[in-house]
């Protein structure tokens, strides 16, 4: 008999069986796949051709720095010089582009004065995120501990930034706050990444995810791990089997049968019996092997189209596709453009392209084999919005997709894409639940929390206070369906071991 199992071997399980191993218990993680470290893995996906891209899963920010450092982690992550580049048309048919510096400083001051014509929205960005990161530094420092109260929160953030964010749909704030339509939709894209939803939507939903993009580590920069995300899990793979976590691979659960003293795992006629169990998977997922439970099954929207490149296109713009192409290069991501693609798909009549790209090996060229590293070919991953599970239901439709966002982006490239091409995949929602086993391919296992306690919520046990509770209490929620999850952070590892120690001492 183990002391714990850990259902699922994505980055989070490997956190959380890292710290239990470390407290002296003994922990079993069990894997479907033949591999650990679930979307965030680099893999060479084109035969022939050494690239290992990270397919899945592409950036760094909601980790924390105490969290790699707890954990001994040795990471190399990167900030890239460009934020944001966003291509354009002057009225007068006169190519150009937005480009925000991740150090704002002349070239993006004349960006913004050549796109509105004055100061005004320029000033409203620098306002707007100076506020926002007053918010991130309230709430950052709470990631690492149990649930903080809303109330405790509330009171210690501008109650502007706070209504804007937290209490009132994000689109309210974004047109009030700024007047070009461009500028907004560069604001807004971060409500939508990985959720599907318009910015009006009264749930909040958009809200909850443009957070989670922007407090990490109080600065909410998103970097580059050095060796791509294979890296990150590889590094926690190594401390795992170092705290003494016995990892096995090639098991499908089959079942999680909890009882009144222990919990029972089978994976055909396998099982293993432990005190406690941790899930890695979707709580929808978790619900089926329980045989219980009622909630919606999630559903995903983001489409993955993953490319090598013999060199970066040339743009009509004129700006060097080194720079443009650094950080994320929005494409049809004005406020309209997103609200319009919302509503199209929405109606099951999906009419143009709405996402953006970034090129990993700007910035860390070690995941190309050496052939490629000394030539100009680059990697280019493009992450569409508003492109649900339902409206992409066979490889017939998603090529349709896939031929819209080669249209979308050669609007503003001075050349055709495809001559570059040396290699592409393309992942629709399905496809990522096919490869991950995530329902619908919702990469955050489902909507996303507040990472807080709300009003009246009063937690009664160590797993409701961490945001990892279940129905059952040998069960625990340990991956992103937990209350602070989604993203590659650890986030939802630390907490469920957290919360099960506390429950045991």
């Amino acid at each position: 008999m183990t002391d714990v199992v850990v259902v699922g071997g994505g980055h989070n399980a490997l956190v959380a069986a890292t710290y239990l191993a470390r407290a002296g218990l003994r922990v079993t993680l069990l894997e479907r796949l033949d591999h650990v470290g679930g979307a965030a893995v680099s893999e060479r996906p084109w035969d022939g051709l050494d690239a290992r891209l990270s397919r899945f899963s592409y950036l760094v920010s909601l980790m924390p720095t105490e969290l790699v450092d707890d954990l001994g982690l040795q990471l190399e992550l990167r900030s890239r010089p460009t934020a944001s580049f966003t291509p354009y048309v002057h009225d007068d048919g006169t190519p150009d582009g937005l480009l925000v510096e991740t150090d704002p400083g002349p070239a993006t001051e004349e960006s913004f004065r050549r796109l509105t014509g004055d100061d005004a929205d320029l000033a409203a960005w620098n306002a707007f995120y100076d506020e926002v990161a007053t918010l991130a530094g309230v709430v950052a420092p709470t990631l690492l501990g149990p649930l903080p109260r809303v109330e405790d929160l509330r009171g210690r953030v501008d109650r502007t930034i706070w209504s804007d964010l937290v209490e009132q749909p994000l689109g309210s704030a974004v047109r009030r706050r700024f007047a070009d339509d461009l500028v907004r939709g560069v604001v807004a894209t971060d409500a939508l990444i990985g959720t599907f939803a318009s910015l009006d939507d009264p749930s909040l939903v958009q809200n909850r995810c443009f957070l989670y993009h922007l407090v990490g580590n109080g600065t909410g920069e998103w970097r580059v791990p050095v060796g791509g995300m294979g890296a990150v899990t590889g590094e926690l793979e190594r401390v795992a089997r170092a705290a003494g976590v016995e990892i096995l691979t090639g098991v499908e659960v089959t079942s999680v049968e909890p009882g009144p003293d222990d919990v029972t795992v089978r994976s055909g006629d396998r099982s293993w019996t432990a005190s406690h169990v941790l899930s890695g998977i979707a709580p929808w997922q978790l619900d089926r092997l329980q045989g219980v439970g009622d909630r919606p099954r999630p559903s995903g929207s983001q489409l993955k189209v993953n490319l090598l490149v013999s060199r970066l296109p040339r743009l009509r713009s004129g700006l060097d596709p080194a720079v443009a192409f650094a950080g994320t290069f929005h494409v049809n991501e004005s406020l309209d453009q997103l609200e319009e693609a919302h509503r199209l798909a929405v109606a099951g009549t999906p009419a143009f392209a709405t996402g953006e790209l970034y090129c990993h090996t700007l910035t860390d060229r070690s995941i190309l084999g050496p052939d490629l590293a000394g030539t100009d070919a680059q990697t280019l991953t493009y992450f569409g919005l508003h492109t649900p599970y339902e409206n992409l239901p066979d490889d017939e439709a998603t090529a349709a997709e896939h031929r819209r966002v080669v249209e979308a982006l050669e609007q503003h490239l001075d050349e055709p894409l495809g001559p570059l091409v040396l290699g592409v995949e393309v992942k629709s929602p399905r496809d990522v639940e096919s490869a991950l086993a995530m329902p619908g391919g919702h990469i955050f296992h489902g909507d996303l929390d507040w990472p807080w306690l709300g009003e009246g919520e009063s937690p009664t046990s160590p797993a409701e206070r961490w945001g990892v509770a279940t129905a059952h209490p040998r069960v625990l929620v340990c991956g992103s369906g937990s209350r602070r999850g989604g993203a590659v952070s650890g986030l939802g590892g630390h907490h469920a071991a957290h919360a099960l120690l506390e429950t045991l001492t």
